[in-house]
């Protein structure tokens, strides 16, 4: 992971979290810890399926992990997605 990063996989970290809703779910589940989708829908107060496509192309960029426990479908900071959180409350 201390292994520098060309300029495609910043790219796709970055347009990961280019959207007010990804930052606000990255700055949640990092307060929070693991949350299920239905848990951030709530908490964030939006529509499900609107934070199902932003989980969704947060986890393409690496920067959430999705973990199955039963039926439920936690997700969780990805390494790469706590360093650019830490990153975006420095900025």
């Amino acid at each position: 992971m201390n292994k520098l990063k060309n300029a495609r996989q910043l790219e796709r970290h970055f347009k990961g979290v280019a959207n007010h809703h990804r930052i606000d779910i990255l700055w949640l589940i990092e307060k929070e810890g693991g949350m299920t989708l239905d848990a951030i829908t709530q908490a964030l107060k939006t529509n499900f399926k609107t934070m199902s496509e932003h989980t969704r192309k947060l986890v393409l960029a690496g920067l959430l992990e999705k973990k199955y426990k039963g039926r439920a479908v936690i997700h969780t900071l990805s390494p790469y997605g706590k360093k650019l959180v830490l990153f975006l409350k420095t900025f």
